[in-house]
């Protein structure tokens, strides 16, 4: 899953991308520069798993971040949004702290109007890409549409309906056939969005608007200075905070995405696997390797609380606590795994 940061020159996209990363971007990056880097997802439970099977390898769960070129408003081709079509969700960083030191292209902070600056910008670039391809459809007519052009043309009018109400295309209602036929579009309002409001130092354990995250940037910068983990846990706590503002991104991205974590553990791994919420057991499996979705016999699974009461694998068992699930069942979030297939 990728995920594009996006905003406008000086919002602090390039200094989260770097706390995201640990990719540091220098300053002679060009304009039209599309940077790409992952970022671990630290979690406690992988920790906690680590910490009871002692494995040689630990793994966590990753985002993967794409750094887009600065937002600029009223250009006609809005090339810097290409990048984000690509994209599986859409993360908006927003400028909300005060600095004479760091400009603002407008000349003032005001993160409320940046913000619905740059949804207007997505808006309008959709509103142009739907408009090209109905005006295509135009021609097309002359010489008869056939079924699947009569769908898609029935999709554009829904599209270009919703975009003018300045909402979503996610939010127009269009039919399985109906989206399929716009899928090579790309529309960035079909992606899921979240925004990230970088504040200052003063604001920053107050309360996110409008469900935004709110990370300052200068501070995790300190932070991560900081590598003493109790020195640094006393920090957090002197602020109000009970996690980085990078793993607040992390995990928001992973919420907006629909996703969660699956575990596997032992004494040659503690990793965390990515699957879809309402994964059945087999499509999990299939996360971790293609023949255990198509061998898949049945898995065993331990809750998180119930491994960390017990304290081992074979303690878990010989508590009953370990669950024989078969290929019905729905993964949750947290559950350690152990799948039996054949193939």
């Amino acid at each position: 899953m990728k995920i594009a940061l996006i905003g406008f020159e000086q919002a602090g996209k390039r200094t989260l991308f770097s706390l995201l990363t640990g990719r540091v971007v220098g300053e002679n990056r060009k304009p039209g520069d599309v940077i790409e880097g992952v970022a671990d997802i630290r979690d406690p439970r992988v920790d906690k798993l680590a910490e009871l099977c002692q494995p040689e390898k630990t793994v966590y769960a990753q985002n993967h971040f794409v750094l887009c070129p600065d937002a600029v408003t009223g250009s006609e081709s809005r090339q810097w949004l290409d990048a984000a079509r690509r994209c599986d969700l859409l993360c908006l960083v927003v400028r909300a702290f005060e600095s004479d030191q760091v400009y603002h292209p407008d000349g003032s902070i005001d993160a409320d109007r940046d913000e619905t600056a740059l949804k207007s910008e997505i808006l309008l670039a959709d509103m142009a890409l739907v408009e090209k391809r109905q005006v295509r459809l135009v021609k097309d007519k002359r010489s008869g549409l056939t079924s699947d052009q009569k769908v898609e043309e029935k999709a554009l009018e829904k599209c270009m309906a919703t975009l003018e109400e300045e909402r979503w295309v996610s939010e127009a209602g269009l039919t399985d056939q109906e989206l399929a036929s716009i899928r090579s579009l790309d529309l960035l309002t079909l992606l899921p969005a979240m925004v990230v409001r970088n504040v200052s130092e003063a604001d920053v354990g107050g309360a996110a608007t409008d469900g935004a995250v709110t990370v300052s940037c200068q501070i995790e910068q300190e932070i991560s200075a900081i590598e003493d983990v109790t020195e640094r846990n006393e920090y957090l706590e002197s602020l109000g905070l009970n996690a980085l503002g990078v793993d607040r991104v992390n995990a928001a991205a992973y919420d907006a995405l629909g996703l969660m974590s699956l575990y596997t553990s032992g004494k040659d791994e503690c990793r965390a696997w990515t699957i879809r919420k309402g994964s059945l057991a087999p499509t999990a499996g299939g996360k971790i390797h293609s023949d255990i979705e198509r061998g898949f016999i049945r898995v065993e699974v331990t809750k998180f609380n119930d491994f960390l009461a017990t304290g081992s694998e074979k303690a878990a068992k010989d508590q009953g606590k370990v669950l024989l699930k078969g290929k019905d069942y729905i993964i949750e979030d947290g559950d350690i795994c152990h799948f039996l297939f054949n193939v």
